[in-house]
């Protein structure tokens, strides 16, 4: 992903995530300024389909956001951009984690085919009564 990316990006962020969407300027911040940061843009005949930003600390990597446009899901998609994060992440780090709402059944599903098993619960993650699920994967098996 590239700073001329974010516009696209930012608009399946906000389609995807009414609630909790991610701004520009958190985008530009994590392009710009987080040296753990690594982003990926997916593309279809030269348009953004999908995106997701990922964290490299020390051995472990924490997906941040990751989405599909709407017009795309349901082709498997997103499950080759998961899979693509986790070969990036598996070069370095040993396990990979991410949080996901609770009532989100499509991407708990796509992440326990992926081999990521719950964690516990972060109470209030995306806002008053917004819980996430914790979920984990090690990488090195």
């Amino acid at each position: 992903m590239t700073i001329e990316d974010i516009d696209a990006v930012h608009l399946i962020e906000t389609a995807s995530f009414t609630k909790t969407s991610w701004t520009k300027e958190a985008f530009l911040r994590e392009l710009g300024v987080n040296r753990f940061a690594h982003y990926f843009v997916m593309e279809k005949d030269s348009e953004i389909i999908g995106y997701c930003g990922l964290w490299l600390i020390l051995d472990q990597s924490q997906i941040t956001t990751i989405a599909i446009r709407d017009d795309q899901r349901g082709y498997g998609l997103g499950h080759a951009l998961l899979k693509y994060v986790k070969d990036y992440s598996a070069e370095s780090t040993k396990t990979l984690s991410l949080e996901v709402n609770i009532d989100n059944d499509a991407a708990k599903s796509l992440y326990e085919k992926e081999g990521f098993s719950y964690g516990g619960i972060r109470k209030d993650y995306y806002g008053p009564g917004e819980d996430a699920h914790v979920m984990w994967v090690k990488l090195d098996e």
